[in-house]
């Protein structure tokens, strides 16, 4: 019910608009409904009853498998509103140490005839300190799962990239159910050779010691640690991640991330520059997905 309200009531209004300010406006209407009871009922209506199906991945129980990756609320600013609206867990950034404005507009363009986005936004965000005064008003006791996306700053070279996440990493440590390592969007210069060479197990080395530093000073188990990879990669260069990580410890992957790639596309804007993402990407995120299991 709540897909045939969006595609009768608010899809024809969103569409006649710039893809990113539709989807300010959207986030600016669940800033004002989550913060009125008026506005949470109706959140809650309009997600209805859903059914119980738990996922449970390592120490974290989801409350369903449907939740809103990085992206589309870098900044924490509609976690509980999504959260209301039946989501099971929301991931928020891509955060880095301090705002930055992303890569000039436009920067997001709809694919209508091959259900699909192309995005080249390049991390825009408010800087880690305004995300976690938004994490710190959360309720510490909730019933959904909150992740928080780490990144670099544009302007950090590959060889400093190392200190960004970690810094990161320490600011929302507190707020945090799980922390995704986004080295793979094809939207930050260089920011993919972080997947492979010399620089994957010393990032992830000292992300992850880091990460049993910060849990050790506080008496808990180190926080979930995954990392997100592109589904670009050839399976023996996806072979060598694996590899890495198992050595590392880190806990798991997130795939995928946006792909370079336009095999297949008709609509006219399949040249814009930047990551695709939508249906097109289905087939090799579940080929990665596939590997990855066996």
């Amino acid at each position: 019910m709540a897909d045939t309200k969006y595609e009768r009531f608010l899809w024809p209004f969103l569409r006649r608009m710039d893809p990113e300010a539709a989807h300010l406006r959207t986030l600016t209407a669940l800033a004002l409904a989550q913060s009125n009871p008026v506005g949470r009922a109706a959140l809650r209506r309009i997600a209805g009853q859903l059914p119980p199906s738990p996922v449970q991945i390592g120490r974290l129980r989801f409350p369903n498998p449907l939740g809103i990756a990085a992206g589309f609320d870098k900044d924490a600013r509609v976690v509980a509103g999504l959260a209301m609206l039946g989501f099971g867990h929301v991931e928020v950034g891509t955060l880095t140490p301090r705002g930055q404005p992303g890569n000039p507009q436009p920067r997001i363009f709809r694919l209508p005839a091959d259900e699909a986005i192309i995005n080249r936004m390049g991390f825009p965000n408010e800087g880690v300190a305004v995300a976690v005064s938004r994490l710190g008003a959360l309720p510490a006791e909730r019933d959904y799962v909150v992740g928080v996306s780490l990144g670099k700053q544009k302007d950090t070279s590959l060889e400093d990239a190392a200190a960004d996440y970690v810094a990161v990493m320490r600011a929302v440590y507190p707020y945090a159910d799980y922390l995704a390592v986004n080295i793979s969007s094809p939207n930050t210069p260089g920011l993919r050779e972080l997947q492979g060479g010399r620089y994957l197990e010393h990032l992830l080395r000292l992300v992850m010691d880091e990460n049993r530093s910060l849990s050790a000073a506080v008496n808990e188990p180190p926080k979930p640690l995954w990392v997100k990879i592109a589904p670009d990669l050839e399976n023996d260069e996806l072979d060598g991640i694996l590899a890495t990580l198992t050595a590392v410890g880190i806990d798991g992957l997130i795939i995928a991330n946006t792909t370079l790639s336009r095999a297949g596309l008709t609509d006219s804007k399949q040249g814009e520059a930047g990551g695709l993402s939508g249906r097109p990407v289905r087939r090799r995120s579940t080929q990665l997905i596939a590997h990855v299991h066996r």
